[in-house]
């Protein structure tokens, strides 16, 4: 199959994308927010900018078909695949879908959801909807190989704070707060966010990360417990690989609160704890001893990604 990602000019996929050796182009795209910002003006002409770059580009390439995980950044692309009559497959993570799927399903030919109860939003449009559940990467670590990337060691559990990027700051502050007392008991591995390192924090037993990438199977391997934002495919991975965690999930300040729903959806499951409103370091550090010396996870989750993909080539 040949392949074409279209993705944002400023975005970290790019990079991403370009190391599997898929051809990737960059389109104009403005983000819907839901909170007063100049730049709420500024993606008003972003956007009919980036349908119209997404409208070349379709109609150069001539697609069979066109897969949307939902976004901004796939509006443009989706609206113009309904409009040139190309098939399109749409795909949400989260419990409640976002903006631009909730309008994009009308041109679509088939909605992917994650999650059993996402049905009651796609009512009007029941008859394209299919439970695939989440796309998952293929993450086969070696607990060996993270021992010597991150250059700890097995004498003490092993607790990986994912702080990501999208409100990366107030996991990063927590653990800052707490990074002494948490020391006691565990060595941590801190993946802090591009731009985000503390160069002043030196302890034994502790390694920070902008970003890490191939490594990440090996880091999740030796990890006896993770804390992590509430995106859909974050959750899926650790309910895929079992793991013990502590989710703090975007509030509706800084999101549609899709991850608070994400989060209490997997609860039940697998036992988590998640951690919501004003956060202090003692409640930070109360959840991680709770989830650590709690009960592991015994639930199985399915990965979406063959039904994803036989539906694309059914198209």
């Amino acid at each position: 199959m040949e392949i074409l990602y279209i993705g944002s000019k400023r975005g970290p996929e790019r990079a991403m994308v370009e190391k599997t050796g898929v051809e990737f182009k960059s389109i104009a795209c403005g983000k819907f927010r839901r909170y007063f910002s100049f730049n709420n003006f500024l993606d008003g002409f972003r956007i009919p900018i980036g349908i119209l770059q997404a409208g070349q580009i379709l109609k150069k390439f001539n697609p069979d078909v066109v897969f949307s995980k939902g976004g901004y950044v796939s509006f443009p692309v989706a609206i113009m695949a309904g409009f040139l009559k190309i098939p399109l497959i749409c795909h949400e993570s989260d419990v409640h879908p976002g903006i631009a799927n909730r309008y994009c399903v009308r041109f679509a030919k088939k909605i992917c959801i994650s999650f059993e109860m996402s049905r009651s939003f796609f009512k009007k449009y029941a008859k394209k909807v299919v439970l695939t559940g989440n796309p998952i990467r293929i993450l086969e670590g070696d607990k060996n190989r993270g021992f010597r990337f991150s250059k700890l060691d097995d004498r003490k559990p092993i607790l990986l704070i994912m702080g990501g990027s999208q409100g990366a700051l107030q996991i990063n502050d927590l653990l800052t707060e707490s990074l002494d007392k948490l020391l006691k008991e565990f060595q941590i591995v801190h993946i802090r966010g591009r731009g985000n390192l503390d160069l002043s924090l030196h302890r034994k037993g502790y390694v920070q990360y902008e970003y890490v990438d191939k490594e990440i199977g090996d880091i999740y391997a030796m990890s006896d417990i993770v804390v992590s934002r509430g995106g859909a495919n974050s959750l899926a991975e650790l309910a895929m690989l079992k793991k013990k965690a502590v989710i703090v999930p975007l509030g509706s300040h800084a999101s549609r609160g899709d991850q608070v729903d994400n989060a209490r959806n997997f609860v039940e499951d697998y036992g988590w704890q998640v951690l919501t409103g004003d956060i202090n370091a003692g409640d930070f550090i109360r959840a991680i001893n709770e989830a650590f010396h709690g009960k592991s996870p015994t639930a199985t989750f399915h990965d979406g990604t063959k039904k994803i993909v036989k539906l694309i080539l059914e198209s």
